[in-house]
């Protein structure tokens, strides 16, 4: 049965990004074939296609050890720094970790890229989830509450080093005394801060200090009740929040076809690997006071895609997955961070077939519905 399409009313297109495989493995854990490499030749490749199809962000990721298929890792704000000297007009977040950087640091790094390229640099502040990275590495793991304690400290004062002169701030995690940073950015008032996470803690600092907001993927519904959250939590600030939801994406010809696609990713899952992941990510949210994270609710299928990427629904046809977007645009989303099995081909199908109709969609010049 058909159900009648609500256009979105926000005049504003919504933003595309994607993931940027700078760590082996792909984004399923899953040992089904992904034409997907980490090197910096696919990668710069990669960002060339993704910006003349229409992707405005691309996220690099960061991580220090292997696991869940991770075996090699690009440092994130390198390889940030690589893909905007290949590319004219594409954005790059690159994310970091609070105790790995310190906020000095970060500021100075990010200021010089920003400088290089014109402005087209971003950080995603990563609070962390993943213990024995910690461990590994030698920094010292805090409690849930406390690492997103220190996560707002560092914006807090990233912002300050890129805006003020003699800044001095004084925090439990983080102390400056009279620092000026020059030259700053270029992008005024400084360069965007992203963040994500689900939890209490997560959703209040984002409404504090955070431009955009990142959210794991999820139904309509449920990223609807979180937009709505933060919103209302910005608005007692006298703040707006963006917000973007992590989607994996499988768009094909028909949607029987992306189906068994989903059907073999999830059947050549490696159950060992997923039920590690499970119990690193759940342990971690259990530590929250609310005792909830990211993927408090996550089945071992949605964790296959360890961002619950298959629950935003982007799998079907070219015309379904751009009403689903649109979809979550009519709810409060700005941004949607896609991932792919076979990251050229389909960022570039993905570019050609959807984009251009989820723009119809938003001018209201494309009649559909949803089946």
């Amino acid at each position: 049965m058909s159900q009648a399409f609500t256009v979105a009313t926000s005049d504003t297109p919504v933003k595309f990004a994607y993931w940027v495989p700078n760590v082996s493995g792909g984004l399923v854990i899953s040992k089904i074939e992904q034409r997907t490499r980490w090197d910096i030749d696919y990668n710069r490749k990669l960002a060339q296609i993704a910006e003349q199809n229409g992707f405005e962000y691309a996220l690099s990721q960061i991580r220090f050890t292997a696991g869940y298929g991770a075996e090699y890792q690009h440092e994130s704000v390198a390889f940030s720094h690589a893909l905007l000297a290949a590319t004219e007009r594409l954005r790059v977040i690159a994310a970091v970790l609070p105790g790995p950087w310190h906020p000095a640091v970060l500021a100075k790094q990010i200021a010089t890229i920003d400088q290089l390229t014109e402005g087209r640099i971003a950080v995603n502040i990563v609070s962390g989830w993943f213990k024995s990275e910690f461990h590994a590495i030698g920094e010292p793991w805090l409690e849930h509450d406390e690492r997103y304690r220190r996560s707002e400290e560092f914006i807090r004062a990233i912002r300050g080093i890129w805006t003020q002169d003699n800044f001095t701030f004084l925090g439990d995690f983080y102390r400056f005394h009279d620092y000026s940073l020059k030259p700053k950015p270029l992008q005024s008032p400084h360069p965007e801060i992203f963040q994500g996470g689900s939890s209490r803690a997560a959703r209040d600092m984002a409404a504090r200090v955070s431009d955009w907001y990142f959210t794991n993927g999820n139904t309509v519904e449920g990223i609807k009740a979180q937009v709505d959250d933060i919103r209302d939590k910005a608005a007692q600030h006298g703040r707006t929040v963006k917000i973007g939801v992590n989607a994996f994406v499988i768009a094909r010809d028909t949607e029987a076809e992306a189906r068994e696609v989903l059907d073999e990713i999830i059947a050549k899952a490696d159950p060992e690997a997923v039920k590690a992941f499970g119990h690193e990510v759940q342990q971690a949210g259990k530590a929250s006071p609310e005792g909830e994270g990211n993927w408090a609710h996550s089945t071992f299928e949605d964790l296959v895609q360890y961002n619950d990427g298959f629950k935003t629904g982007l799998i079907g046809t070219p015309e379904q997955i751009a009403e689903r977007i649109v979809a979550l645009k009519s709810v409060g989303v700005d941004l949607v961070l896609t991932g792919f099995l076979h990251f050229q081909e389909e960022v570039e199908y993905f570019g050609k077939r959807v984009i251009p109709l989820v723009r119809q969609l938003e001018a209201g010049t494309l009649d559909r519905a949803v089946a």
